[in-house]
């Protein structure tokens, strides 16, 4: 799995804003009517949503959402572990209804 790849395929989203993108970490935010398209994106290389599903959170990983700003009600948590690498991505809706941010991370 590199990050790289996982970013480009996100970055052909036609994003708003880029706000950070390193080697270790990625923030954007997308328009609401890009919402599925990126959920497919997403899940196309994630699989199934960690959070919000009927699993419960190994301790590290709710560490690593803890230090990432949490999730609440309405956010959306994808995570992946291969090759001795992990990769979460987060779905943070803004309250005016018409904005997302997308935050990755590689650890």
């Amino acid at each position: 799995m590199e990050f790289d790849k996982i970013k480009a395929g996100v970055k052909k989203m036609g994003l708003e804003t880029t706000r950070m993108d390193n080697e270790n970490y990625f923030e954007a935010v997308i328009g609401h009517a890009r919402l599925e398209e990126m959920v497919c994106v997403l899940e196309g290389i994630f699989g199934a949503p960690a959070w919000p599903s009927g699993k419960k959170l190994l301790k590290d990983t709710q560490i690593l959402i803890k230090n990432a700003g949490g999730l609440r009600k309405g956010q959306t948590l994808y995570f992946l572990s291969e090759e001795g690498c992990s990769v979460f991505a987060m779905l943070w809706p803004w309250q005016d209804g018409e904005r997302i941010t997308i935050k990755m991370s590689k650890i």
